[in-house]
């Protein structure tokens, strides 16, 4: 394991950016403050002011940690090579994290749709986003292409607009699961429903 000041920083501030998912799992993200996060983390505020001037700079940083345990996640149910992996089981893991299914996938779900709502008044926060959310859509496609190729998913079928349209479809349903207009249960029901119509 790194050490030294450097591997110091990068622990404390994933430290502090866990303490932003605890908190937002317990209480939401309303409850998300210097001082909140600061008592969560067992650090005093401008610890947490040190590495993180701002509340969007706390948001930012439980939107990255969430994003790398999510991954982490994929990988556990996958195998460490995804593209090793068969690419269906890879589609459906991939697009099922984006549903909620526990109080961590929850915390992250709602991080990052307020990060995304972030984005719609900060450029650069929009254009960060079109950068991840490119290569989202870039390995969704990247796996219709591979079941295409092998037979499994008709030549008609375009994936980068697939892709698209699935990413978009498994991040609406779960808006809606986050403000209870369905639960999770039938938006992960709506989401393996198109992934078999790819495979008809």
């Amino acid at each position: 394991m790194g050490r030294g000041p450097g591997a110091q920083h990068v622990r404390r501030r994933g430290e502090i950016a866990d303490a932003v998912l605890a908190i937002v799992t317990d209480r939401g993200l309303a409850a998300v403050s210097l001082t909140e996060v600061a008592a969560q983390a067992g650090v005093s505020p401008g610890r947490v002011q040190h590495y993180f001037p701002a509340k969007r700079q706390l948001i930012e940083a439980a939107f990255e940690r969430g994003n790398d345990l999510s991954s982490a996640r994929i990988r556990a149910k996958t195998g460490a090579d995804l593209e090793a992996a068969e690419p269906r089981l890879v589609l459906t893991t991939v697009l099922g994290e984006l549903i909620p299914y526990d109080a961590a996938t929850e915390a992250h779900m709602r991080v990052r749709q307020s990060f995304q709502a972030i984005a719609f008044a900060e450029e650069a926060i929009a254009a960060r986003l079109r950068v991840l959310y490119a290569g989202l859509h870039h390995q969704i496609a990247g796996l219709i292409a591979r079941d295409q190729q092998a037979g499994r998913i008709p030549a008609a079928v375009d994936p980068q607009g697939t892709a698209l349209t699935l990413v978009a479809l498994a991040e609406g349903l779960a808006a809606y699961v986050l403000t209870g207009v369905t639960p999770a249960t039938t938006a992960r029901e709506q989401v393996l429903a198109a992934i078999a119509a790819l495979y008809r």
